[in-house]
């Protein structure tokens, strides 16, 4: 541990239980001294374990549906109360496809569906940002980091809307990532992760088929949730303070092979 964080202040979205990467982040953030609030929708709470985790990290966990402006709003402004001061850093680790739990085909949506799963995944970021912005409520040089998926650049059919969703995310971190910059010193980017065993992820049809897959093609193989972690912690951190509006790819360099020579021999 290298103290990175240490007297950082933060707030971490979406930690359901030990696979996901949120909660890895959370336990990460602990290692290096940062402090923080948890927050998830009363309904994910319900399914998942943060009340260990909040144990574990020393964290009080404050509800909050992340499409209700409201909520969020009384979100930040606790986590300030609590905390003692301004914000430094934030993971948006948020993401539902319905027509996907569904099995809803992406040339057969049902479109409420649709609405839902992009105001979740992608709309929810947007109002994470302004809420904080309109408060003023990170200090300078702070961090703001949503998780996203290379599904939204490159087809990966049973991906479905959710690749949809990414593309919007990412498109919301660089917009508003460009006033937090300018007006308030504040970092917004995204990490492109590696298909990871969440209970997200293990969602989308034929997912255990495309992470070994996956595997083959990346020469450093997949990137584990811990990885990604870290990965966080170094964004969160003041290593990192220039970088901003980044859509950062973090797959073990899955994003620029063609074809590796594992996935050929397959084929011969």
């Amino acid at each position: 541990m290298y103290n990175l964080l240490k007297g950082k202040r933060g707030i971490i979205f979406g930690a359901l239980d030990e696979n996901s990467i949120a909660w890895k982040t959370a336990e990460r953030v602990h290692e290096e001294g940062g402090v923080f609030v948890l927050s998830n929708a009363p309904a994910a709470m319900r399914l998942g374990n943060i009340t260990d985790l909040a144990l574990k990290t020393g964290a009080q966990v404050i509800a909050a549906d992340a499409t209700s402006v409201a909520d969020l709003e009384n979100l930040v402004e606790q986590a300030m109360f609590i905390l003692g001061g301004k914000i430094d850093f934030v993971l948006h680790s948020i993401g539902m496809s319905v027509n996907v739990r569904k099995g809803n085909h992406y040339t057969n949506q049902n479109y409420d569906f649709t609405e839902k799963g992009w105001n979740v995944s992608a709309v929810s970021f947007h109002k994470v940002l302004q809420v904080l912005y309109k408060k003023d409520a990170m200090n300078e040089w702070g961090s703001i980091v949503a998780l996203s998926y290379m599904a939204a650049q490159r087809v990966f059919p049973d991906y479905n809307d959710m690749a949809d969703n990414k593309a919007f995310l990412e498109s919301v971190a660089r917009s508003f990532g460009y006033f937090f910059g300018r007006d308030k010193k504040v970092r917004v980017n995204t990490i492109s992760q590696s298909p990871t065993a969440t209970k997200a992820g293990q969602g989308v049809k034929g997912f255990s088929g495309f992470i070994a897959f996956s595997d083959k093609m990346a020469p450093l193989g997949n990137a584990s949730a811990l990885d990604c972690a870290n990965y966080t912690v170094s964004m969160f951190s003041d290593l990192t303070k220039m970088v901003t509006l980044q859509n950062l790819l973090h797959d073990g360099g899955f994003s620029n092979v063609g074809v590796s020579q594992e996935v050929m021999e397959m084929f011969e």
